[in-house]
């Protein structure tokens, strides 16, 4: 009579470690630049429609359009700076959500912004695209 089989759980190790989830979050992103606003109550809108960076897994490059809303308290962010903050991320190994936080984070820090939110709408990879949207004050 035949040895019956046990089914043995096989342990793959994780595809995505913490290691990915958090790559890119140390970098040392460059200041963004800001100058006293003069006016209260209104909204400005940044547009980056050729934002890029890389996935931390794959290494292969996100392409996607980042938007920023803000309203200025005392301080607008000023866009040469800006500009260059957001090419930081050019060859950053980051997940796109942790780009959209980030970025958010950074824009709260140097604006210190009434409101802001960013969103990032990334070009499909594998079929799938994504958009990601982070709002500030963040809800609880």
């Amino acid at each position: 009579m035949p040895r019956a089989r046990k089914q043995r759980a096989v342990l793959k190790a994780p595809r995505y470690t913490s290691e990915h989830a958090s790559a890119g979050l140390d970098y040392a992103f460059p200041e963004i630049e800001t100058w006293p606003n003069q006016f209260p109550g209104y909204e400005i809108v940044v547009d980056d429609p050729e934002f890029t960076s890389v996935c931390p897994k794959t290494g292969l490059p996100d392409f996607g359009r980042l938007t920023i809303h803000y309203m200025p308290r005392q301080h607008c962010l000023e866009l040469k700076s800006l500009k260059e903050y957001l090419q930081s991320y050019r060859n950053l190994g980051i997940f796109q959500e942790n780009v959209v936080n980030q970025v958010l984070e950074d824009v709260v820090k140097w604006a210190r912004p009434v409101w802001a939110e960013v969103n990032g709408e990334f070009r499909p990879r594998g079929g799938i695209a994504t958009v990601v949207v982070a709002r500030w004050p963040r809800k609880r």
